[in-house]
């Protein structure tokens, strides 16, 4: 009974161990590839809100500090810079609007150097289908190009501002609205630092 058991003991210790290596070894494997796609899926964000550009924005960054979270620890943000011949042609950055129907949306915004949108994108939303969750399509993001802080009224036109809301979910477009025009007076705040070479990055 005893040497039965040390058998299965043994066998059970290989088998964690053979599952352990296996495990290890699929990790290493896909790291890479998954890394890469990761940085595939970052430019054609970045792409989406810039200008064109002919540099990796995503290697051209610069980080600041915006706040703490509710553990205490810093908020980055990191502003990614889009370049053509070597000329600052546009930055862009996330932003995060918390209070949108069912959480958290995740935006990416394209700044041009005189301070005007190029664009959004709409990363991630947990929004009702069919209705909050239109704000990805280009009818509501298109309305933000062109757009800075000085040209115009930061709310939907339901509270009396200019960009207009999705019928049935004013709640998503309110959110957005709100969270960018956060992420452009943070911009403006730190522009000298965003766009100099010498910052932090």
């Amino acid at each position: 009974m005893f040497k039965e058991m040390s058998r299965l003991l043994i066998s059970l210790t290989l088998i964690a161990v053979l599952a352990g290596v296996i495990l290890s070894l699929v990790e290493t494997a896909t790291r890479e590839p998954i890394k890469e796609q990761r940085r595939i899926q970052m430019l054609k964000a970045l792409s989406a809100v810039l200008p064109e550009f002919d540099n990796s924005p995503d290697t051209d960054t610069v980080s600041l500090q915006n706040g703490v979270d509710k553990k205490g620890k810093p908020v980055q943000i990191i502003f990614y810079r889009g370049r053509e011949a070597q000329v600052l042609v546009g930055t862009a950055f996330k932003v995060i609007a918390p209070d949108g129907y069912s959480g958290n949306i995740e935006i990416m915004v394209g700044v041009e150097p005189n301070d005007r949108l190029h664009g959004i994108e709409i990363l991630s939303n947990a929004e009702t289908p069919g209705l909050g969750a239109k704000i990805v399509k280009p009818a509501f993001k298109d309305q933000f190009k062109g757009k800075s802080l000085d040209n115009a009224d930061w709310r939907v036109k339901k509270d009396g501002g200019q960009f207009d809301q999705i019928t049935g979910a004013t709640i998503s477009p309110r959110a957005v609205v709100k969270a960018v025009k956060k992420g452009l007076e943070f911009y403006r705040a730190h522009k000298v630092q965003i766009l100099a070479d010498g910052g932090q990055s």
